[in-house]
């Protein structure tokens, strides 16, 4: 009886997202290049204009990294109708939020409105790609503003650069050996010049997609689009080259210091494959299994029971060409940070040689399951989803149907990419120190 209503919970779940979840939108091209997908949901009077540009840390100079977190900053700085200053005052003025972010891969603008500003969030996206007033004085600004979220997030932050670390070791030509937040001297030493030609070159509408999401008039949004972003001018085909890196086939042991913390961690990384390919979704699931919930395998048996780490856990850093995954622990007491190791090498032997149990897989299905029902609960998160599946993946509809790879994963494909992937010979273990 008791199997019978977990599979009956399991059923609703399925049918749940099958049917509640399909988020139905439209997608087509300006004729500069744009990429625009409308999605409408009447649910609620708000709409988020977005607008995510294909450009991140990977498609900076080796020399002047830093760049695309920089713009994130910089084009807020004004346009020519848009005085300095003015930008986040008009939005909270007209009852409304924005924010930007950036990754190795692309940056994201939005602003969220009471949907009858619509064509307001239109406009100053418009201008933020049309009309940027791109000044000295504005990059001197910045400047001062990013060097002082590096001191707050990176500098100042315990345990802030374990990621900076780990990745000088894994990648050795690829740009995602370096940071998203790049050197401060690369910013320092960039003429205004550089700044004008990273601008053309990047925010041009042919390196963009835009969504509009929310409560809106399909017919009404398309002439305001096309208004708006039609007669801006196509930029130059951006020609982009993958930089392919040699496998690593021998262990690799590292250091790092961190000046604000007293517990030193462990980490063993491995380089893994493009947040694309399935076996990407398959070490997400070796993620959960690993460390989500106090009843994962790695908090149960080295914190609860042996009591050996404070904190232990996996993250599987999935990227546009690559991933690192990555398994942590903090030590307790007077274990060392090789015990650690050695613990959790055990359990990924267990994954490497023995399927995991039926009812443990079925757990992992069903937080996915749950994962992706939530996952666009709001108007906010479907506008992110759409744009983010269409630039980095190619596929607007895997808001849709990327579930149904999870879906498809067995257990056998659990063992057969921890076989593939996390062993020791392809590995970085990096010792993560106090600096004294």
């Amino acid at each position: 009886m008791k199997k019978s209503i977990l599979s009956l919970t399991s059923a609703f779940l399925v049918a749940f997202s099958l049917n509640a979840q399909k988020v139905e939108f439209e997608e087509y091209d300006l004729n500069n290049g744009m990429h625009v997908i409308l999605h409408q949901d009447t649910s609620a009077p708000v709409v988020t204009t977005a607008v995510m540009y294909h450009v991140g840390a990977k498609d900076e100079q080796p020399d002047r990294t830093g760049m695309a977190h920089f713009f994130e900053h910089l084009l807020f700085e004004g346009t020519k109708n848009i005085d300095k200053g003015e930008w986040f005052k008009i939005v909270a003025a007209n009852g409304g939020k924005n924010n930007a972010n950036t990754t190795d891969d692309r940056t994201y603008y939005y602003e969220i409105f009471p949907s009858n500003n619509l064509e307001l969030g239109l406009w100053m996206e418009s201008e933020r790609l049309l009309h940027p007033i791109i000044g000295q004085e504005g990059v001197d600004t910045q400047n001062e503003v990013v060097k002082e979220e590096k001191r707050l997030r990176v500098d100042n932050q315990p345990y802030s650069r374990f990621l900076e670390y780990v990745k000088k070791e894994i990648f050795k030509k690829h740009p995602y050996k370096g940071t998203t937040i790049g050197e401060m001297k690369h910013l320092d030493d960039a003429t205004l010049e550089e700044f004008l030609a990273f601008n053309k070159k990047f925010y041009v509408p042919n390196n963009a997609t835009l969504v509009v999401a929310g409560d809106i008039d399909i017919a009404n949004a398309k002439s305001l689009i096309e208004a708006y972003f039609g007669p801006i001018p196509r930029g130059a085909d951006i020609e982009r080259t993958v930089i392919e890196e040699e496998p690593i086939t021998a262990p690799i042991a590292a250091k790092g210091y961190d000046p604000n913390i007293q517990i030193p961690a462990i980490m063993t990384a491995y380089r893994t494959p493009s947040m694309k390919t399935k076996d990407s979704r398959v070490l997400d699931m070796i993620s959960s299994y690993l460390s989500t919930g106090k009843s994962s395998v790695l908090y149960k048996k080295l914190v609860d029971t042996k009591k050996m780490a404070l904190q232990a856990g996996a993250i599987n850093l999935s990227q546009e060409d690559y991933g690192t995954y990555i398994i942590y622990g903090l030590p307790q007491g007077e274990t060392k940070l090789t015990d650690i190791v050695t613990e959790i090498d055990e359990e990924i032997l267990k994954l490497q040689t023995e399927l995991i149990s039926e009812k443990t897989y079925q757990k992992l299905q069903n937080q996915f399951e749950n994962q992706f029902v939530n996952s666009n609960s709001s108007v906010e998160g479907i506008a992110n989803s759409l744009a983010r599946y269409n630039v980095l993946y190619g596929d607007t509809n895997l808001i849709n149907t990327e579930i149904e790879i999870y879906r498809s994963i067995t257990r056998e494909d659990i063992k057969e990419v921890a076989k593939k992937y996390l062993t020791p010979n392809q590995r970085v273990t990096l010792e993560y120190l106090p600096k004294k």
